[in-house]
Order: structure tokens, then sequence, then C-alpha cells
């Protein structure tokens, strides 16, 4: 099923790897892709045979040269995200991006600085900013819901997908740290990470990382691809209530909001044990609404809800993370550094 955006455009999606598979297929059924760069030729093959209508590209090189692309979709790996963005951004092509935007924060001002000196369309695929549930949840903590924030904690874990290029802090942390900059509004004052190389050395398979925020709020974020199961939880803890977003449950379980808390009796603290309620939300695929959201940006110049700016805010985190990893869970200040994005 093909759908439309605001108005047509021509997004060539580079990588058709095992995430890239999910872009091309959503911006094909928004009726956006133009075609498909793909080095390895049995999947660019393979390309043609489901999509025989979009032109194939063996190389970037050749897309960044076709004038009739205005967008590109990059999912490569995390390596080749600034020299790719770059370069199409150099040639006039807005650019979504897979996360994370960098693998340094170098990188990533670099990336900014040129989409804003091409006035090019700069977004970064935290697909969970797109999700439903999560716009429901920050809608909750806005209208007060919860009550003032107190602390927030994320696990996102399982077995596998290994990877050699990068550790589980940058394969899977970006998600939750991207959300939880969103829903607390603002960046942390310092960050902690700890965690252990168990398969390959140097490269870390379980983090936990620990943040502050100048509010008082606390958050710490446990990933992992070396659990026994799969989960998927963010737990937000307010002074009223509780909620609860579960990827992992059924879509009438979700998102769960929980009244629960502490009420004080005379001088002591007495646990509150409310029940939960199921938050109802529009079912829709966060990766096909992240990709509308980019197609509408190019049409509209919007600037998108996870542009570049967004992108290195938690990129800022996740390298003073990795700091601190190699340290021994050293605490990291972030004043520095955010000072440099403010100025951007």
């Amino acid at each position: 099923m093909v759908e439309s955006v605001e108005s047509k455009q021509n997004i060539v999606a580079i990588g058709h790897g095992y995430w890239g598979k999910n872009v091309t297929r959503n911006l094909y059924q928004l009726g956006v892709l133009s075609g498909v760069c793909e080095a390895y030729a049995p999947m660019r093959e393979q390309v043609g045979k489901l999509y025989p209508d979009v032109k194939l590209y063996a190389d970037a090189k050749e897309v960044l040269n076709d004038k009739s692309v205005n967008g590109v979709a990059i999912s490569t790996p995390a390596e080749t995200h600034a020299p790719l963005a770059i370069a199409a951004m150099k040639a006039g092509k807005d650019v979504f991006v897979e996360k994370p935007l960098a693998l340094t924060y170098a990188d990533g001002v670099k990336m900014l600085q040129t989409a804003q000196a091409h006035n090019c369309i700069l977004m970064v695929g935290h697909l969970l900013e797109y999700h439903a549930a999560v716009l429901k949840l920050e809608s909750l903590i806005k209208d007060g819901i919860l009550g003032k924030i107190q602390y927030v904690y994320s696990n996102r874990l399982n077995l596998g997908k290994f990877r050699r290029e990068e550790n589980i802090l940058w394969s899977f942390a970006p998600h939750d740290i991207a959300v939880i900059l969103r829903l607390i509004g603002e960046a942390p004052l310092e960050v902690m990470a700890t965690g252990g190389a168990y398969l390959q050395p140097n490269i870390a398979d379980t983090t936990v990382t620990n943040l502050l925020f100048d509010n008082g709020v606390r958050a710490h974020i446990f990933v992992s691809w070396l659990h026994p199961f799969k989960e998927q939880k963010l737990v937000v803890v307010g002074s009223d209530k509780m909620a609860v977003f579960n990827d992992t449950e059924p879509i009438d379980r979700k998102l769960m909001l929980v009244d629960k808390g502490a009420d004080w009796v005379g001088n002591e603290p007495v646990p509150r044990q409310g029940e939960g309620v199921a938050v109802p939300f529009d079912v829709t695929e966060p990766l096909k609404e992240e990709l509308r959201h980019f197609a509408d940006c190019i049409s509209t110049r919007i600037q998108p809800r996870t542009d570049g700016h967004n992108g290195l805010r938690v990129l800022q985190v996740l390298q003073a993370a990795q700091h601190s990893l190699q340290t021994g869970g050293t605490r990291v200040p972030l004043f520095q550094t955010l000072n440099m994005i403010q100025n951007l």
C-alpha cells in the first residue's frame, strides 16, 4: 500500500541492510522513495525485484550527483554517518541519518554546521521520539498528571545482535537518552557510566549510565545485548503518579499509568498502593511516522522534531558516558559542551 505525504519528494535510501530494509519499505509505502543505494550486488538485485520501479545505485557518489534527488535516508554503519551526511548536504540534499548522529561530538558539530551553511534539513533517527506511546507519555508529563518528575529509569536488554563496530552504549542507549532528554526537557549536569566487556575485548556488552539533572531529577539507563530475555521498559516516577512504557507488552498494556507513591502520615512516608490503568494511544508504526515527518520537513522547510541540535545533545551524553566508562565510572560534567551547542 502506497500512502501520500504533503508533496512528492525524491528520497534515496542509502544502505539496505539489517535496518535499512525497513527504511526502504516505509519510504516506498509513503510514496517518496525514488531509489536505493546498496553496494552489495546480490542485495541490490533483491531490491530491484521488490521495488522494480525505483532507481538502483551502487555507489553513494552516484546519488549525490543525481540532481533529481532532494533527500537521502542514511542507514549505513555508524562510522560512515558523518562523512556521508556532510557530502550529501554539500551536494544540496536534505539528510535523514540513523542513530547515532556520529561517533564523535566534533563530527556532530561539523554535520550541524554543514546543514546550516547549505540550508539543508538534518534529521537523526531517534525512533522512540515518534512512538505514539512516548508522545502520549510526554503529554501526560506536560499536563502535570504525574506531578513533579523525581526519577526515570530505562532497561533495553536482549540477547544479541552483537556488533563489532560499536559497543552496547552506542548501539542501544541513544534511544533511551533521546527520550529521557525529551521528557525531562533539559540536558544533564553530569554523566557517569560503568559496564563490562565479556564477549569481545574493549567492546562493552553491558552498561549502566547515570544522569543527574539541574532540577534534581536522576535517570539511569541499563543496556545489554548479553541478557537472557528481551526487555524494553521505561519507568517515570512522579510525585503524584508513575508511568510505565513497556514496548514488549501488547498494545493495550504498553503504556500504564500507576497510582502508586508515598503519602506522608504524621511524620512518616507511607506507601500508596494504587491500581494501574492502561493509557490509550493511536497505534502507528513509529518508523513510518518518523520518515513521514522527514518528507514533510523537506517540503515545508520546518526543523525536524529530532534535528541536528537534538542529535548533538544525545551525542554529547553518549560521548560523556563513553569517557566515564573508559575511566572507571568517573563523573563527567557537561557544562562546556552545553555552551558549545547553544552557540551553534
